[in-house]
């Protein structure tokens, strides 16, 4: 506890005034416990009886009162002021990060809708009541057996060889644990590529679309970002820059936000161009655990034989937003640079998060856990498609890549001015759509949404198809309304 002293006469008197003095100012608070006064003498180095006759003292002037059984607390005065915040003068960014920082973070992007029953966000996870369960249990074992000093800036060994294994289980990826780094997800991931890789101005290479984070995580940095073009095959290589950048940034098993997967071809054109002017591949692998018609597909690092691919995965979106755990399989040449980066940064992750997670892996529940996420996905994905087709129809075109947690809808015949009023009429009645612009560099000629459908149940989903048709029908009925007016009136004769 922080009190102040004045010097001044006995020291129950000084105690009772830097009590009094902490209340008065709210620091501490209406119903605050006070320690025991065995536990503040030992704090403030003085004798029990003083602190219990500064304690009686309080209480005989109000200050405080008692609970049987339970100790002394502070009495509500009425009087503490209520807690200032300091409103901040508008100055001049302090760096050149700072600067390009303030210009790039828009929270409204994914939060806008923050709330509403009918939230079709995207990018968060399914979520299920019986994993905070099986988590919190995990957590609690390896509370027990973990070592409490710190742990090792690359993570821990036990999760980064069942994270190896994982990988080639499911991604052809053969790793070594000393070549896995554990980070906080997938954005600290793009940070320390950024602090490793990149001066500010050097090139780098981002598909178009993309992911926005990534996009303002290179671009706060000070990277030069050059958007390519992606089609139906992935990353337009034949549009890649003649002058090597140093980085590329792929999303090739399921391309964010189109969910496009890029061609075996594509891949081998990519891994080419990057061995041959020695640029460094960002292979960001956020959600391939989830294909709907087919196993998933290999990683373009299974491919890599000249090792310029650093791949990355992350658990925020197999198991919960919350678990802030991803990793990094990095170049032979990469590895301690990043490492060096990683406890510049944070040190490490913490540990007995980490060891909860192997263990989870280890035990196999992990892997029952995306078995049963992936059926249910499947099942909420057909709702979603079905409805769609039902209260939507030709008005939209759904561009279904059979993967991943969200799907993207075209609406046809419509603009930008149009689907802004949709989403604000949506809103209204407790439909949360998100626009997939702010994923393009240069908007694209026709509006489209991001549907994710993680968040919410078939009966939810079903209902939110309903909403949205409702919804375009009222957009409809606008345009239709606001032509008429525009037109000249008719006068009838006789």
């Amino acid at each position: 506890m922080f009190l102040e002293f004045d010097g001044q006469g006995p020291a129950y008197a000084q105690l009772t005034r830097a009590l009094k003095a902490s209340i008065l100012s709210g620091r501490l608070k209406a119903n605050t416990r006070l320690p025991s006064t065995r536990a503040l003498a030992l704090e403030v180095g003085m004798s029990r009886i003083t602190v219990l006759a500064a304690y009686e003292q309080l209480r005989a002037e109000g200050f405080v009162y008692v609970r049987v059984g339970a100790g002394s607390y502070v009495s509500n005065l009425h009087t503490s002021p209520p807690l200032r915040l300091l409103k901040a003068e508008p100055i001049a960014a302090p760096s050149l990060y700072a600067k390009r920082a303030r210009t790039q973070r828009d929270p409204l992007i994914t939060r806008r809708h923050h709330g509403l029953r009918l939230n079709m966000q995207y990018g968060e996870p399914m979520t299920q009541p019986a994993l905070s369960t099986l988590w919190a249990r995990e957590l609690a074992r390896a509370a027990v057996y973990t070592p409490l000093e710190r742990g090792d800036p690359q993570g821990l060994f036990a999760l980064r060889e069942q994270i190896c294994r994982y990988l080639a289980l499911r991604r052809g990826v053969d790793a070594h644990p000393n070549h896995v780094l554990i980070i906080n997800g997938s954005q600290q991931a793009y940070a320390l590529t950024a602090r490793v890789l990149l001066n500010e101005g050097d090139a780098a290479v981002m598909e178009e679309p993309h992911y926005f984070g990534m996009w303002q995580s290179l671009a706060a940095h000070g990277a030069n970002l050059l958007p390519v073009r992606t089609d139906r095959e992935g990353l337009v290589c034949a549009e890649l820059p003649v002058q090597a950048p140093r980085l590329i940034c792929v999303t090739p098993s399921h391309q964010f936000p189109s969910g496009q997967t890029m061609s075996l071809s594509r891949r081998l054109e990519l891994l080419r161009y990057a061995e041959a002017r020695q640029s460094w591949i960002l292979e960001d692998d956020y959600d391939s655990e989830f294909r709907f018609d087919s196993q998933p597909l290999a990683a373009l690092r299974s491919l890599d034989e000249g090792d310029r691919v650093i791949y990355v995965g992350t658990f925020s979106k197999t198991l919960f937003g919350s678990m802030r755990l991803g990793y990094m399989v990095l170049p032979a040449a990469l590895r301690q640079d990043f490492i060096n980066a990683k406890y510049l940064a944070d040190i490490c992750n913490p540990v007995i998060e980490q060891a909860a997670l192997a263990h989870f892996m280890e035990s196999g529940g992990f892997e029952r856990h995306l078995r049963q996420m992936g059926r249910t996905l499947k099942a909420r994905r057909e709702v979603l498609l079905n409805g769609l087709r039902r209260y939507a129809g030709e008005r939209i075109q759904i561009a279904d890549s059979h993967a991943g947690m969200h799907v993207v809808v075209w609406l046809r015949d419509y603009d930008h001015a149009q689907l802004e009023a949709l989403i604000d009429y949506a809103h209204q009645r407790g439909l949360g759509l998100y626009p997939i612009a702010p994923h393009y560099h240069a908007a694209p000629a026709i509006p489209g949404l991001l549907l994710g459908y993680c968040g919410l149940s078939s009966l939810e989903l079903q209902e939110a198809a309903q909403l949205f048709g409702i919804c375009l029908d009222a957009i409809d009925a606008r345009v239709i309304c606001t032509s008429m007016e525009s037109l000249p009136l008719r006068r009838h004769s006789g």
